[in-house]
């Protein structure tokens, strides 16, 4: 027990240690004063560690299993937690997809009032788009403060040389389009070949689109915090058969043996985790109709 604590401590050690010559150069060259001693950030493993956590959260079914496996003395919780994975890892990757899709369509609205500032400061449109992918905006916006143009992907290359060399801007950004919540910049295609061909005023256009898609997500937020209620509802009647388990512990029923080793607790477990799951899906199901519509 000594030997392991002693391992421990050094891996630590080790761990916040590594180049420390990083450290001095981050205070006096980069930015600022580094982290303190007791926040986790500062120290590299713990950081490393955290990041890894952050990406693999549908590997925590893993330990849980395990732990219920030995505790209930069963294969039988090892058997759920594999199959639990690979369906934790699709709902976080739906959300994060979802996350994604929000921040590029606040991007495409911070590049028409990007475009639209410039456009008003008596920039040329080539110019003012060019300025509005590279710079970005200074709004205050938290969820746009990374560069318009880093959304776009391998389009941004299209939409700049067009920007500049006199192309066919309306079909870059329609080409643009295509990728996750840039429905955006179709509109600010049409308000770019109305310009052109029309004479319309861009800035106009633009400043309309921006007013559009600013007012679109403010309904997205509103329907997301009426429907907060719903899926707290959902959650709560999710955790209610882990509740039930944990108080039937607490009074000493021994539950866990009784649905892992008799027939009569497996077939009430079989049956109560397909009405589990049906319900889930089914009531996920509602809210999410409610957030389509």
């Amino acid at each position: 027990m000594h030997t392991a604590a002693l391992c421990a401590g050094a891996a630590v050690w080790l761990a916040m240690m590594r180049n420390p010559g990083a450290r001095r150069a981050r205070v006096l060259f980069m930015d600022g004063p580094a982290q303190p001693w007791w926040a986790w950030r500062a120290w590299p493993g713990l950081r490393r560690a955290g990041e890894l956590v952050r990406e693999r959260r549908e590997w925590w079914c893993v330990p849980a299993a395990v732990l219920l496996a030995v505790v209930g003395e069963s294969v039988l919780p090892l058997v759920a937690g594999a199959a639990a994975v690979p369906l934790v890892r699709r709902w976080v990757r739906r959300r994060a997809r979802r996350r994604e899709r929000e921040r590029a369509a606040d991007a495409v609205a911070a590049l028409c009032g990007a475009v639209v500032g410039e456009l008003r400061a008596g920039q040329e449109p080539g110019q003012a788009l060019v300025a509005g992918l590279r710079d970005g905006v200074a709004d205050g916006d938290a969820r746009a403060e990374a560069r318009p143009g880093a959304w776009l992907g391998d389009a941004e290359a299209a939409v700049l040389a067009a920007a500049r060399f006199g192309g066919d801007v309306p079909a870059a950004l329609r080409q643009a389009a295509d990728g996750p919540g840039m429905d955006g910049l179709s509109g600010m295609a049409a308000c770019w070949r109305v310009a052109v061909d029309g004479g319309a005023g861009l800035a106009t256009g633009l400043d309309r689109l921006e007013t559009a898609l600013r007012a679109d997500r403010r309904r997205r937020e509103e329907l997301r915090a009426q429907l907060a209620g719903a899926w707290s509802t959902v959650v709560v009647l999710a955790l209610l058969p882990a509740a039930g388990l944990g108080l039937g512990a607490a009074l000493g029923a021994e539950p866990l043996r009784v649905l892992l080793h008799t027939p009569g607790g497996l077939f009430c477990l079989a049956v109560g985790g397909c009405l589990e799951g049906a319900g889930l899906f089914w009531a996920c199901r509602i809210v999410r109709g409610g957030e389509a519509s």
